[in-house]
C-alpha cells in the first residue's frame, strides 16, 4: 500500500508541476503571438502538455489504485464518507482544466487565442483554489 500512495503522491506533485507552469508558459505567450517566441513556446507547451497527459494518466491509474486498497475493494463504507465525493468532485474539476489548458493550446497553435496576459495570469492560480481544499480533505477528513 505504501508504494501506491508513494506513486500516487509522486505523480500528483508532477501533474500539479505542469498544472502550474503550463499557463505560466501561456502569460508568455500571450505577449509573443508571433514570430520566432511563438514557435518557441509553442514547442515547449507541446512538449508540456505530452508531459501533463502522461502525469495525468498516472494519477489516475494510482489514485484509484490507492481507492481500492484504501476502500478494502471498493467497499461501501468508505464512499459513504462525504469528504471523499468532495475530493474526487474536485479532482473532476482539475481534470476539466487540465482539458482546457490542452484547448487553449490548440488555440495558440492555430493562432486564435484572445486571451490577455493578464487573463492567463489569473488563470494560472485556479488549481491553487483547488489544491488547498483537496488537501484539507486529505489530511483532515473533516466530515
Amino acid at each position: 500500500m505504501l508504494w501506491v500512495k508513494t506513486f500516487h503522491i509522486f505523480f500528483v506533485i508532477s501533474w500539479f508541476a505542469c498544472l502550474f507552469y503550463l499557463p505560466r508558459l501561456f502569460v508568455n505567450h500571450a505577449q509573443n503571438k508571433q514570430g520566432e517566441k511563438h514557435e518557441l513556446l509553442c514547442g515547449l507547451e507541446n512538449r508540456l502538455s505530452k508531459m501533463m497527459d502522461f502525469t495525468l494518466i498516472f494519477v489516475l491509474i494510482s489514485g484509484i489504485g490507492f481507492l481500492y486498497i484504501m476502500s478494502s475493494g471498493f467497499e461501501k463504507y468508505y464512499f459513504q464518507q462525504i469528504w471523499v465525493h468532495v475530493k474526487l468532485t474536485l479532482v473532476v474539476l482539475l481534470m476539466g482544466y487540465h482539458f482546457w489548458c490542452k484547448t487553449i493550446l490548440k488555440n495558440f497553435k492555430k493562432g486564435k487565442e484572445s486571451h490577455s496576459h493578464v487573463w492567463f495570469r489569473v488563470f494560472n492560480e485556479l488549481p491553487v483554489f483547488l489544491l488547498i481544499p483537496i488537501l484539507y480533505l486529505v489530511i483532515a477528513k473533516p466530515f
